[in-house]
């Protein structure tokens, strides 16, 4: 099962993104694929704008959002303000992902994750989160 999707990113692209993963998917896909391509998605929103064209793709065991921006890189923020409304997107990335990265190209770049393949009801069985 995969699913390719092309649009421009925008707020309320998020929550339409995450139903068709699990559409796709099926019902009981993992809460972690949902979550991080909801993260990717929201961070090409904030940090290059709405309507910024995207292409996602989505897998149970991977999920890539490229972008036509190769400069602005996602850093992941060492000291985050306990009170900050955001900025925890990567550290979220990074606790229920295998491990993940960015692929630059001339044109743009490709932010992926990679997670283990779920065991019932979408709980992951002796997985352990890595850094990229």
């Amino acid at each position: 099962m995969r699913l390719i999707l092309e649009l421009p990113a925008q707020a309320k692209a998020v929550p339409e993104v995450r139903r068709a993963v699990r559409v796709c998917l099926g019902i009981d896909s993992s809460p972690e694929v949902e979550l991080c391509v909801s993260e990717l998605l929201t961070n090409v929103i904030t940090h290059l704008g709405e309507g910024t064209p995207v292409t996602i793709d989505v897998s149970p065991t991977r999920v890539a959002v490229s972008d036509p921006d190769p400069h602005t890189l996602p850093v992941p923020r060492q000291h985050q303000d306990p009170g900050a409304e955001s900025g925890r997107g990567l550290m979220l990335l990074a606790a229920v992902s295998a491990r993940w990265g960015v692929t630059r190209r001339p044109d743009g770049k490709t932010v992926w994750c990679e997670l283990l393949p779920t065991t019932h009801q979408g709980e992951l069985s002796g997985r352990s989160a890595a850094s990229p």
